[in-house]
């Protein structure tokens, strides 16, 4: 069995198939990836001068290829190293006790080379319903999990006929492909403006992956906001369709069609725990965004030292933004963000106000109120409302995510302030959340960057139909994570007015905490440069009209000190919080129901 296409990305390995899978060892041992993988590896020794490869040479002497270490691995692989000496020439030097201890060393080095990269298969054809198959889908999926056990078995039975022993304890390491894919063409909707550009490159039906997955992309911060620009970034591109994949994704009520180039595939596949896949029926209808991520850095030099841009095209009636394949912008903030950034400025066109915060519904002792945190990155809203799940074990019966990070409000035809979600996932910072918060669900979980500063993790978290139900907010609050506690300044404090919360929403202060090259105390508008700063004038209207709303119908409108950026508060700051606004929600009495 030959792939396509076999292509190394950094540490990521893609494999490109048209439809075969290796189904038995003889497959994958006559495979093209298999030479390739042990060519490779015998180079890195080779270049490393280890000990290791030293038995190889006079295999690797007689033909100036590693093709004979190849042929030795194939035989073993069925045969005991014994009769493998007998039938291959120059193989006997392995039964010597030295030799046969380096070749064990060998395979296991091979195998954990392999394993050393994040392995992605794209499968570019569509599995067809049959009378035998009533599932078609699922067939990639049982393909790809009985390719794990191929490979595994193979090792095994490898090191077994070398050492004539058999292990006593089994780790069953995913040794396949972390992710899988089917990538195929489709009528999408198209303006012609942009389908000479993006009409042919594939988009993303299935994904599937074996979690928890663990990434380490190039960065782990974003820096700059996104600029807005008079002329589309795709103006002039001619892309290679074999290195780029479309994910579909339903932003809120939007559909996004965000490209990648496959040397980002590790972060486009993760958008698939934090965004539902638009239907084939979205799709054909176009994109209300499009998003170029990897785009080529030539053509993007034009828009200066950070050229993270977007274009409104009203012609067209699309957002249009890119971001260059730089890994200097291989950060999934750049591919979320942008994202998000698109969807609050259709949002606003649309009539409603974005929002950079956390929305959860809360119900508790027949109470139940719908609670909007809003605030900038690492100001404590994840933070406290774990703390708020924590504190009410017991009394809490249902804390239900709407937004994790990004959403909109709109004003309902009873002038109740309806909140909306975006993201069916989180993005969570691992640095200061309290023991045990997202490991819960570790087994869905994506994790890049563990061994770094602003670890992340992305999950599954909510329901698209929780996003975009639409329930009426009852506290409406400012993530304060930089002032501390005293008698004048609560934990959880009201606002007598729209004007004097407007003041403090529009200054947007917060404590930067290392997610971005940002330092110190930092202002932004709403706390939301994903949007408002660039659309002021919109988001101003907006959010005068939305705060105006929310007072005249008696939402709790304040801010909430977690003093997550106070050192040595990261974790009883959101505590103090949360135990705030557990006993308002308690003692007001909200009963509200959605919309």
């Amino acid at each position: 069995m030959d792939f396509m296409r076999f292509e190394r990305e950094g540490q990521q390995l893609v494999l490109h198939t048209e439809g075969s899978i290796c189904t038995t060892t003889r497959d994958l041992l006559q495979s093209k990836t298999l030479e390739r993988v042990v060519a490779e590896y015998c180079e890195l020794l080779h270049r490393e001068s280890s000990p290791v490869i030293g038995p190889f040479r006079e295999l690797y002497e007689t033909g100036k290829t590693w093709s004979g270490v190849i042929n030795l691995l194939r035989t073993l692989a069925v045969n005991p190293l014994d009769e493998v000496a007998k039938i291959l020439p120059g193989s006997y030097v392995f039964l010597d006790a030295e030799n046969r201890k380096l070749l064990h060393r060998f395979v296991e080095g091979l195998y954990d080379h392999w394993r050393s990269f994040n392995r992605f298969m794209i499968l570019h054809h569509e599995p067809g319903p049959s009378s035998l198959d009533h599932r078609p889908y699922r067939s990639f999926n049982i393909t790809l999990q009985d390719l794990v056990h191929l490979i595994r078995a193979t090792y095994r039975d490898m090191c077994e006929n070398i050492t004539g022993d058999h292990p006593r304890v089994y780790r069953q390491v995913p040794a396949g492909c972390n992710v899988g894919l089917l990538a195929v063409p489709r009528e999408c909707g198209l303006p012609h403006a942009y389908s000479d550009v993006l009409g042919r490159i594939p988009f993303i039906r299935q994904v599937w992956f074996t979690p928890p997955m663990l990434i380490d992309p190039p960065m782990n911060t974003r820096t700059g906001q996104f600029e807005r620009v008079d002329r589309s970034p795709l103006e002039g591109l001619d892309l290679d369709k074999d290195r780029w994949l479309c994910y579909p994704a339903q932003v809120g009520p939007l559909v996004v069609f965000v490209y990648f180039h496959q040397r980002f595939i590790g972060l486009g596949c993760s958008l698939a725990n934090l965004f539902e896949m638009a239907t084939n029926e979205q799709i054909a209808r176009g994109p209300d965004a499009i998003y170029l991520y990897g785009a080529p850095p030539e053509s993007m030099s034009r828009y200066g030292e950070l050229p993270t841009v977007f274009h409104d095209d009203e012609e067209n009636g699309l957002l249009v933004g890119a971001v260059p394949g730089e890994d200097r912008f291989g950060y999934f903030g750049y591919l979320k963000k942008m994202i998000l950034t698109l969807h609050n400025i259709v949002m606003m066109k649309r009539g409603r106000m974005p929002f950079h915060g956390a929305m959860v519904r809360i119900a508790m002792d027949q109470v139940s109120a719908n609670v909007l945190i809003i605030g900038d990155t690492a100001t404590g809203k994840s933070e406290s409302l774990e703390a708020l799940r924590l504190l009410g074990k017991g009394r809490l019966s249902e804390l239900r995510v709407i937004a994790d990070d990004m959403g909109s409000l709109e004003i309902g035809r009873d002038g109740r302030v309806l909140g909306y979600g975006t993201e069916i996932g989180a993005f969570i910072r691992l640095d200061d959340l309290q023991q045990g918060y997202a490991f819960q669900q570790l087994d869905r979980a994506i994790i890049m960057s563990p061994q770094k500063v602003n670890a992340r993790v992305v999950l599954p978290v909510t329901t698209l139909d929780e996003v975009l139900r639409g329930y009426a907010i009852d506290f409406l609050l400012y993530a304060n994570n930089y002032e501390q506690v005293d008698a004048d300044h609560p934990a959880l404090e009201r606002f007598e007015s729209a004007e004097e919360a407007l003041d403090v929403f529009r200054e947007g202060a917060a404590m930067a905490k290392g997610t971005t090259t940002a330092t110190g105390l930092v202002h932004s508008y709403f706390a939301n440069i994903f949007g408002p700063p660039q659309y002021r004038e919109a988001h101003e209207a907006l959010g005068v009209r939305t705060f105006g709303a929310a007072f005249k119908r008696g939402v709790y409108v304040g801010q909430l000190r977690t003093r997550l950026g106070i050192p040595g508060y990261e974790a009883t700051g959101p505590h103090e919080a949360a135990k705030a606004l557990l006993a308002m929600i308690a003692e007001i009495k909200v009963d509200c129901t959605c919309r």
